[in-house]
């Protein structure tokens, strides 16, 4: 008796959920078919990301530098979404020192590149007092690729050597996509 009454409540209800996804133009297939395969310039995003990134690994290792390196990508002329991948490089945060309880490296990366996805400017450069949330710091840059914009940050070092370590990660994406 109770197995068929769950039954029955599984008939009765398959068919509002459907009716529901079409009551709001959800097309049948797009409710129950399989995750689409990434796109061709998601695709190249993910391989370049990975060069430029194994790059700026190399070049924090040249200036003996740990911290966290973060590239992403966004298509037009402002950001709705972006794809985005990160390397930590000998550390992910650095250790705290008198008053200091020590900083997340992987966080101020992040940070420096927000801020240049919403300014299109290189990080610490916005022209303006930095947001809640922005530290306002060097060492992230942005430029204009063929479809949308390339950011590549670093933070670990002095800001001198996390653009250089940018830099490193920036010309790379910037020739491929």
């Amino acid at each position: 008796m109770i197995m068929q009454t769950n039954m029955n409540r599984r008939t009765f209800i398959l068919p509002l959920l459907l009716a529901g996804f079409a009551r709001f133009g959800v097309p049948l297939a797009s409710a129950v078919s399989e995750p689409q395969a990434a796109s061709a310039p998601a695709q190249d995003f993910s391989a370049t990301a990975d060069q430029a990134l194994l790059a700026m690994n190399k070049r924090a290792e040249e200036l003996h530098i740990k911290g966290a390196a973060v590239v992403a990508c966004f298509e037009g002329e402002s950001i709705t979404a972006w794809s985005s991948k990160m390397k930590v490089v000998g550390s992910m945060k650095n250790a705290p020192s008198g008053n200091d309880h020590g900083s997340n490296l992987l966080a101020i990366a992040y940070a420096k590149a927000t801020e240049m996805a919403e300014t299109l400017k290189n990080s610490g450069h916005a022209g303006r007092p930095p947001m809640t949330g922005e530290l306002g710091w060097e060492g992230g840059l942005i430029a204009k690729g063929k479809t949308g914009y390339l950011i590549a940050a670093f933070s670990g070092g002095p800001s001198e050597d996390d653009l250089r370590v940018s830099r490193t990660g920036l010309d790379i994406l910037t020739k491929a996509l």
